[in-house]
């Protein structure tokens, strides 16, 4: 067993958590912070130790690439785990943790740096014959070029910040006048949400799926963790996820395929952590890089149930220098199926934020189920984080049971006192098209799920009565 080391988790919520159990799996001191407007964060109750973090909003916290270095160097840590969000994808954050001799949890600035700029990683992506969408060679810096390089393509355009993700800096244009409407509002976008106005242009493909690969590697060997589906999105953002991809299905030699091309991609940058490629796929299963995340993602839990491969304990393995847990491609396989439902606090028709304070929360784990959450009674949900408070997580033997475990799981989960997108994520898991597994990133906007639901009403008094039913079920038994 290596040394114990001490890394505080630079995040908050449940990847906080996930961090902190991984560390102290592998006998590490984990480390977390609370701050002014959070200091009685979920999280802290799972590390070994917490520290203080002043500000009262994420640019004085979260985002305060100095204040966290001089707090890392204070508490005498050995390394920092960035998480998802926030600095994880900041490669002066990592080049200022290395300056101060400790260890960045995650891949090389550089890495990050190539794949953080989109016109830069998509002609990485050509240059090692990774498939790109058609569209512009590099920046388009106005108007007038803009409507050259449609002109050649032909509409619909996606345009695209260089800098963005999360779903911003994106508008998708059907012709020349939406083009003219969007240009400078994307170019504003991107200024004003990542510091840098440039955008790209590329082909928009109707009706995609989107795939993404997991890739982990350490100093010497890059290895795939296969793919995930995470076409259910809302605004650009993922809602319901699962691997394997029931569109790729059986079709094992195309699973190959992508999954090889990942690998390829990151070779090209050297990569040496954990990290995702996503590919846009379209009808006839063609696929083309859309973009790499230089970090853990959200939906990691699916790929984990899937595989046994522990992506998070890996992870800190990798940047210690440590060998991973395995060896070899081939001990690498795929079991089953998971499905992810992110839990979110937002109106599940409008599905916009909706923040307030959980007055209590009840759930049931059967077997094959698991809950990764910040949640605890009395917690507030402010608009100063991400509205995801919760993944819902079901394994069984093959896809059908898996929804089957999901919808049963969806049933006992109950959060009182806010809204939430449960009711939301009932009726995707039961509808006829997602059972099918014949859906795409339209999934919102041409099932239209959010129709079917009748808002519900549920108070403190449904509550305990809840938790007095199960209480009694329990003496019972």
């Amino acid at each position: 067993m290596s040394k114990v080391k001490r890394i505080l988790i630079a995040n908050r919520g449940e990847i906080a958590i996930r961090i902190a159990k991984a560390a102290n799996e592998l006998g590490h001191d984990s480390i977390g912070f609370w701050t002014d407007n959070e200091p009685k964060a979920y999280h802290l109750e799972f590390c070994k130790e917490w520290v203080h973090l002043s500000g009262n909003n994420i640019s004085e916290t979260f985002l305060n690439i100095d204040k966290i270095v001089s707090l890392a160097l204070e508490n005498k840590v050995d390394a920092i785990h960035p998480g998802y969000g926030f600095l994880a994808e900041n490669s002066e954050f990592v080049r200022k943790v290395e300056k101060e001799g400790m260890i960045f949890i995650g891949p090389n600035a550089e890495a990050i740096d190539l794949m953080g700029d989109k016109a830069k990683s998509k002609k990485i992506a050509r240059d090692a014959g990774v498939p790109t969408v058609p569209g512009s060679d590099g920046v388009v810096d106005t108007l007038e070029e803009a409507r050259k390089v449609t002109k050649e393509m032909g509409y619909p355009v996606l345009l695209k910040a260089v800098a963005g993700g999360g779903g911003k800096g994106m508008r998708v244009c059907l012709d020349e006048k939406e083009l003219e409407k969007n240009f400078e509002a994307v170019q504003r976008e991107g200024a004003s949400s990542f510091g840098n106005p440039d955008l790209l242009i590329e082909k928009y493909i109707l009706d995609p799926r989107h795939i993404e690969v997991q890739i982990l590697a350490d100093k010497n060997k890059i290895y795939h963790v296969y793919e995930r589906e995470c076409s259910i999105q809302r605004r650009h953002q993922k809602i319901v996820e699962e691997s394997p991809s029931p569109f790729i299905g059986d079709d094992q030699k195309l699973r190959e395929s992508i999954c090889k091309t990942a690998i390829d991609l990151a070779q090209a940058v050297n990569y040496d952590s954990a990290g995702t490629v996503e590919f846009i796929m379209d009808g006839d299963k063609s696929f083309y890089f859309l973009e790499m995340n230089t970090r853990i993602q959200v939906e990691h839990p699916i790929t984990e149930e899937v595989t046994g491969v522990d992506l998070l304990v890996n992870m800190i393995k990798s940047a210690f220098g440590e060998a991973l847990d395995i060896t070899s491609q081939d001990q690498i396989t795929q079991k089953g199926h998971s499905i992810e439902c992110r839990i979110c606090a937002e109106d599940p028709i409008t599905m916009l934020p909706a923040p307030g304070v959980i007055n209590g929360f009840s759930y049931q784990l059967n077997q094959g189920v698991r809950f990764d959450h910040c949640i605890y009674p009395g917690v507030e949900i402010t608009p100063d984080f991400d509205p995801m408070i919760g993944k819902l997580i079901t394994f069984g033997l093959n896809r059908d049971v898996a929804i089957r475990k999901m919808i049963e799981a969806l049933k006992h989960l109950k959060l009182i006192g806010l809204k939430s997108n449960v009711e939301l994520q009932k009726v995707i898991v039961s509808e006829k098209s997602f059972k099918e597994g014949k859906y795409s990133t339209k999934y919102i906007e041409m099932i239209k799920p959010q129709e079917d639901l009748k808002e519900k009403s549920f108070n403190d008094k449904d509550f305990l009565e809840i938790i007095m039913s199960e209480l009694v079920s329990k003496v019972v038994r």
